[in-house]
């Protein structure tokens, strides 16, 4: 396991270095959304509500919004004169009888290890809590919150189980539980004699998570059968766009450079001029001449787009070379070169 924090225990004048550890790890069978077709990852682009406009990182900042509508931007500055202690300690405010504390305050749970050189004082604290059935009531700053937590022993084992505040419990307001239910004591045995019958010690160890290997199952079977779709990885676009392509994409990307290599051919349609970067030692004009999706062209493909293009267009051609004085003759010769 790799410490998630560390810092020390504190009670009274006794302080304990420890490392923090996550007691739990979570187990579900988690899935992606991607492309039903060819299995390429579904990207998430950052857009504002606003304008539309495509997000960076350091575009975006944290804001409150009221019940009316109202938004409040927070900057840095703001969080900087908040009374959050720098301190990594976990500081000690009261001890509790164990059975007062209600486990639906309990949010998440760590271990925590002490260094060699304080063993002893790490000891001394497990014990005591264990001889007097007592928890710590504690309070911590993870990740820049201040949480209140319980410590308490668990197999030899401090435990640090950071809980709700009272005011994130809500009550529980049911109108239909006051009304009339008239248990007759022989039911109440009866449902105590069922209770007893099912009485045993607790181990957790038994119970397992069927939904979950049955799922397993399922998948391991398709990965059996080959129902499988290979996928080459995401490819990146360029850094200016802030966009990520998936395998789809790129084999769309594949295709139009095809195509505009196609085009750029003798004989074909020409392509309209701001859609392609002319040579600088000619340039060309067409009448009419299809849309064409933006893509980047191939080197093979620039170096000749200003004699194609001359070749489909009909009207004038212009050069800074010494242009014939006849237009139509131009158009011809070099038709000839490019045949």
């Amino acid at each position: 396991m790799r410490a998630m924090w560390t810092g020390s225990v504190a009670f009274g004048l006794v302080n304990v270095p420890i490392k923090l550890y996550s007691a739990t790890e979570d187990h579900d069978v988690r899935f992606h959304q991607v492309h039903a077709v060819d299995g390429g990852r579904v990207k998430m682009v950052r857009t504002c509500s606003v304008d539309g406009a495509r997000l960076e990182t350091k575009d975006l900042s944290k804001a409150y919004e009221t019940d009316t509508g109202r938004v409040v931007v927070m900057t840095d500055e703001d969080f900087e004169g908040l009374p959050v202690p720098g301190v990594k300690e976990i500081s000690v405010l009261e001890f509790v009888p164990s059975e007062q504390v209600d486990p639906i305050l309990f949010d998440r749970s760590y271990y925590l290890e002490p260094e060699a050189r304080s063993l002893k004082p790490y000891v001394l604290l497990r014990e005591a809590l264990l001889q007097t059935e007592r928890t710590a009531i504690v309070r911590v700053v993870l990740r820049t919150k201040t949480q209140l937590a319980a410590l308490r022993v668990r197999d030899d084992v401090l435990v640090l189980q950071t809980m709700l505040w009272p005011d994130e419990v809500r009550a529980a307001d049911f109108g239909v539980l006051e009304g009339d239910a008239d248990v007759r004591p022989q039911e109440l045995t009866m449902a105590a004699s069922f209770i007893e019958s099912l009485s045993a010690d607790f181990d957790p160890s038994q119970y397992r998570d069927d939904y979950r290997e049955a799922l397993l199952g399922v998948i391991d079977r398709k990965l059996s059968g080959g129902e499988v779709l290979e996928t080459a990885g995401d490819v990146a676009a360029s850094e200016g766009d802030g966009i990520v392509l998936d395998l789809m994409t790129a084999l769309r990307e594949s295709v139009r450079r095809t195509q505009a290599a196609k085009e750029d051919a003798p004989g074909t349609a020409a392509v309209p001029k701001a859609a392609r970067k002319p040579r600088a030692t000619a340039t060309a004009k067409a009448d009419v001449a299809p849309p064409m999706s933006k893509s980047v062209a191939t080197p093979k493909a620039s170096t000749s787009r200003a004699t194609k293009s001359t070749a489909a267009a009909p009207a004038k051609s212009t050069s800074k070379k010494a242009a014939p004085k006849d237009d139509s003759v131009a158009v011809k010769k070099t038709t000839r070169r490019t045949a």
